[in-house]
């Protein structure tokens, strides 16, 4: 007697998607790694699995400057849970500049600025046109 039995597949995120959220650690090391990059910007990759913001990648090459983050995008690893960018602005303005605009409409879809005091609340999230968006920060 032959018995069939159906094995419940494994359900595993999907990288990328739309972005709507972004756990709060992650969120914590952004604006950590923002203050420890004092007075220089901090650049970084973001990640994200089933639309969730879950990592913080430094990409090898990112250069941390008084005026800027420059990033190396030949050092990407073909990744495609890689939505967008995060960097800090030390002067608080979390603003886009015409640099980040450039930035933003080349690479990702998402994108986030950091601000001094570099608090949980001291940030803003914009899409690939420079637009704010908002994104829920979950545990």
């Amino acid at each position: 007697m032959k018995i069939n039995k159906k094995v419940p597949k494994r359900v595993r995120p999907k990288p990328g998607g739309s972005v709507r959220a972004i756990r709060k650690d992650a969120l914590r090391l952004m604006l950590e790694s923002s203050r420890g990059s004092l007075p220089n910007e901090f650049g970084g990759i973001l990640r994200a699995y089933d639309g969730i913001i879950t990592e913080v990648m430094v990409l090898p090459g990112t250069e941390q400057g008084a005026r800027a983050a420059l990033f190396r995008f030949s050092n990407l690893p073909s990744d495609r849970s890689v939505v967008g960018t995060v960097h800090s602005h030390p002067s608080g303005n979390y603003w886009p500049s015409g640099a980040d605009l450039e930035l933003f409409d080349r690479f990702g879809s998402i994108h986030l600025i950091c601000g001094h005091p570099f608090t949980i609340d001291s940030w803003q999230a914009y899409d690939g046109r420079g637009r704010p968006r908002r994104i829920e920060v979950i545990p």
